[in-house]
């Protein structure tokens, strides 16, 4: 079983692309991040063509999560429960496997601009809200993947100037706490499970030929329970679809289940 995670900034732009690179790498479930459209406007039909299921969380001009999925999804969640939140970033579904029901988790984490802001505060209750409800999904679903640009880059080697961004966000000690603690609950990150090549990032910014210096962050990740850590067999980061044209600046991360 396949299951990928890709903040496509905005699917209205980026959904050949997404169809492009389904045909090419036919998953089992793929958590889309920043759909930046309400669910009226999902492409549904579209995507059913290409023989996926989808549950939406959408919003107008920001925010939007989806899950696609090769077979229905059930028990939707949509938000963090008990979290008041106006904008759309999380979405769980169970999905029925040959090896059993799995609880996928979807989210788009807070980006949170810059230490001591507003919207830093807000990150760290997201946060917050976040991990105590993962902890009451770990424990009814012991078989649960959490997917999604989380806006955190967990360790030095996953930035490309660690020590000139040491602290700035996305590289924050509380950032990265938060990260160990979703870890600390009985959670693996999948990518780190092997071996990768060094500078393996996931998002490069448009400008200043981010993407061709690979000056990038590894922000998008997979993480998967205890009881699903035996069975990855792999885990990479596809850069192809960063070089299409009016590409996404994040790229897909694949996570393998045997």
């Amino acid at each position: 079983m396949k299951i990928a995670t890709w903040n496509v900034n905005s699917l209205t732009v980026r959904l050949p692309q997404v169809l492009d690179w389904l045909q090419a790498n036919p998953v089992d479930a793929l958590g889309l991040q920043e759909l930046k459209l309400t669910d009226d406007k999902f492409p549904l039909l579209a995507l059913q063509e290409a023989g996926y299921q989808a549950v939406t969380h959408g919003q107008k001009t920001y925010n939007g999560v989806a899950i696609l999925s090769r077979t229905p999804a059930r028990d939707v969640v949509r938000n963090i429960p008990e979290h008041d939140d106006a904008q759309a970033r999380i979405i769980a579904a169970t999905l029925d496997t040959a090896s059993g029901p799995l609880r996928l988790i979807n989210g788009y984490f807070v980006n949170g601009q810059a230490p001591g802001s507003e919207k830093f505060a807000y990150k760290m209750r997201w946060l917050e809200a976040l991990r105590e409800w993962v902890r009451k999904e770990l424990a009814a679903n012991e078989r649960l993947v959490l997917v999604g640009d989380f806006n955190v880059a967990p360790e030095d080697r996953d930035s490309f100037d660690p020590e000139g961004l040491r602290e700035t966000i996305h590289h924050t000690s509380e950032e990265r706490q938060h990260f160990r603690d979703l870890l600390e609950l009985g959670m693996s990150d999948a990518f780190r499970l092997f071996e990768q090549p060094e500078k393996s990032f996931s998002w490069w910014d448009y400008r200043m030929l981010g993407f061709q210096k690979n000056r990038g962050l590894r922000i998008d990740h997979i993480l998967v329970s205890d009881a699903l850590k035996p069975s990855v067999s792999a885990c990479h980061i596809d850069r192809a679809p960063r070089k299409n044209q009016q590409p996404s600046d994040h790229a897909p991360v694949v996570v393998t289940l045997d």
